[in-house]
């Protein structure tokens, strides 16, 4: 009995330190979930009718521009986030060196995660470059697709899991798992469409 009301009053604690009306809050949630939803609605209008690229004069360029978009996006969105948790008390059970290096150790798997996709992928295969008609040739199979599927939304989860614990913040914590969640939401989306641009283009060639 004590320890079930030594569970409840940590939670009480915990919800206490946690204000989901806080318009900052508010804020970076919106920001979690609009970029996804922004570049998934553009690349498929593009995919659908080279809007972009005829904007831009030629496929390359209007990719390179999104991707500069996006990046800002993400920027902003990391912003957002940072100044949601600045915003909210840290919470005392996290507070401690082994929470922090537990982020930090976090936020370096997430990095490479990040850094490798891209390494792979290039900046047309990280951004959507499959919607403007611009293929690769081979599926990436190498690190780090070879431990695990769409390493860089979870290497960047993995980056604000980090960043939470490193400050010790409840809020941080329940801004990952919505930028989790939206992720999760892009990949259901994102998946079949990309499976579907290649299986047309394997059809194509086959009746060449």
């Amino acid at each position: 009995m004590a320890c079930f009301n030594m569970d409840v009053s940590v939670l009480a604690e915990l919800w206490r330190l946690i204000d989901l009306t806080e318009p900052r809050f508010c804020v970076a949630v919106i920001a979690i979930i609009f970029n996804p939803f922004f570049w998934n609605v553009v690349a498929r209008w593009e995919h659908r009718t080279r809007g972009l690229t005829r904007l831009f004069g030629g496929p390359y360029v209007a990719c390179y521009s999104l991707a500069v978009l996006i990046l800002l996006l993400n920027v902003y969105r990391s912003h957002s986030i940072t100044v949601a948790m600045k915003g909210h008390p840290r919470w005392e059970p996290l507070d401690n060196a082994q929470v922090y290096y537990t982020g930090a150790a976090l936020m370096a798997l997430g990095s490479v995660f990040v850094i490798s996709s891209f390494m792979a992928l290039g900046v047309t295969g990280t951004f959507l470059g499959d919607y403007f008609g611009i293929l690769m040739d081979q599926k990436v199979t190498g690190f780090p697709f070879n431990v695990m599927e769409n390493p860089m939304y979870w290497g960047s989860t993995a980056n604000y899991l980090g960043l939470a614990l490193m400050n010790a913040s409840p809020i941080g914590v329940v801004l990952t798992a919505v930028v989790a969640l939206s992720y999760k939401v892009a990949i259901a989306y994102e998946g079949p469409f990309t499976e579907e641009i290649y299986r047309q283009r394997s059809q194509r060639c086959k009746h060449k």
